[in-house]
């Protein structure tokens, strides 16, 4: 669904054509693009260009000094309050969604929170790669869940750390 001033542009990558989306200001959205072309003005926004960058910088196999400007869009503290915790994943490191979900319920003073709605709000992470859920894995270390496919999320985590 189109947003009011919603912005859009593609950029190629090893790992397939991803489409960005923004305000006009901030980076809104980050997705691989495997469907049609989304809604919104086609433009070269500043915020575009400086998230260009950054994925030159990462596809490279570093690890980029500086973040775009993002902003999420949502009504969800909780989906906001997960996305804001994938955020803070190293590069190169992974965490669970089990540990996530225990963290945020300690957060809030509760004994436990559902792994799975953990995963439901990794899932509807509009920034993908800056916001990084494929840093998220199963319990065991299992590769589970990612909306790019699976086999992206391999590549993604044996770029950042080819020990992997």
């Amino acid at each position: 669904m189109t947003q009011k001033n919603e912005y859009r542009t593609y950029v190629d990558s090893p790992l397939g054509r991803i489409l960005l989306t923004s305000d006009g200001e901030a980076l809104t959205g980050l997705w691989f693009d495997d469907a049609e072309p989304a809604g919104g003005e086609e433009a070269q926004l500043p915020v575009f260009e400086e998230t260009k960058r950054w994925l030159k910088i990462y596809f490279s196999g570093r690890e980029p000094d500086f973040t775009p400007e993002v902003r999420f869009i949502t009504d969800s503290e909780f989906r906001r309050t997960v996305w804001e915790r994938l955020r803070s994943i190293p590069y190169g490191q992974t965490v669970t969604y089990g540990e996530i979900a225990a963290e945020i319920a300690a957060q809030r003073g509760i004994a436990k929170m559902s792994a799975q709605a953990v995963g439901g709000a990794v899932g509807s992470n509009p920034v993908s790669l800056i916001v990084p859920c494929h840093r998220v894995i199963g319990a065991g270390g299992r590769l589970v869940g990612y909306g790019g496919g699976l086999w992206r999320k391999e590549k993604l985590l044996e770029l950042e750390n080819p020990t992997i």
